[in-house]
């Protein structure tokens, strides 16, 4: 009954792998040493190995079909952060109105000082003093650089130093003289910032963004200020 038994579990795996031998079959004993026939845990090994060389051979074809090119992501890969938007870069610059206005002068050395500023229609407009350093250096077409930090965190900034976003451009001034630009073409936050006296006697200098905006913590959480990768950020003008 044994040798039967047997002898169809031969036929089973020449009928799964060929008629070719199978190395150390002619060997093998129909009864184990305690006398029993060979177990179907025995009997099943060539059909196991054949299952898992089967899987492993489909798991690297799906491998090789589907490389990580430029344009995919690694499994488990941080996904990169998203930047401001044009309008959430606008809407910050608006609430604030100080910012830092730098040029170059007609020699060719760099200045920097701080400003009061309002937008409106996309511009920045910027008042300053008809006899001063900005009014007396920079032309109408000359590029300049404007730097400004907006406040983050609230009321827990007085408690913690929290530092302050910032949103850095460059652009093309238009230089407006003292008399030339009526008070109404000014931004109405801009005039109710300036003294009554100036609003007839100040240079106003109007401001228009090219290229891109470079933000550091505009739009995204407190907590990731500390990540530089996560905290930069780039939107178009």
């Amino acid at each position: 009954m044994w040798d039967d038994e047997a002898e169809r579990r031969r036929a089973a795996v020449r009928q799964a792998f060929g008629d070719a031998p199978i190395a150390g079959a002619e060997t093998r004993r129909t009864t184990s040493r305690s006398g029993w026939p060979p177990g179907p845990h025995r009997a099943g090994r060539p059909a196991l190995a054949a299952g898992a060389r089967a899987a492993h051979d489909r798991a690297m074809t799906q491998t090789t079909a589907s490389p990580v090119g430029p344009g995919t992501q690694e499994a488990g890969a941080a996904a990169p952060a998203a930047g401001p938007t044009t309008e959430q870069v606008w809407r910050a610059a608006a609430r604030a109105s100080f910012a830092v206005l730098s040029h170059v002068t007609p020699n060719g050395a760099p200045r920097s000082s701080g400003i009061v500023y309002a937008t409106a229609g996309r511009r920045f407009f910027v008042v300053v003093a008809p006899d001063g350093w900005k009014a007396r250096q920079i032309t109408t077409g000359a590029r300049v650089s404007v730097t400004v930090p907006v406040r983050r965190g609230g009321l827990l900034s007085l408690l913690l130093p929290i530092p302050p976003a910032t949103i850095s451009f460059h652009g093309r001034a238009t230089v407006h003289p003292p008399g030339t630009l009526r008070a109404g073409a000014l931004p109405p936050r801009l005039v109710k910032l300036l003294p009554a006296e100036r609003h007839d006697s100040a240079t106003v200098i109007e401001v228009i963004p090219e290229g891109e905006f470079l933000t550091y913590g505009v739009g995204v959480p407190l907590m990731r200020l500390q990540d530089p990768t996560a905290a930069r950020g780039r939107a178009p003008v």
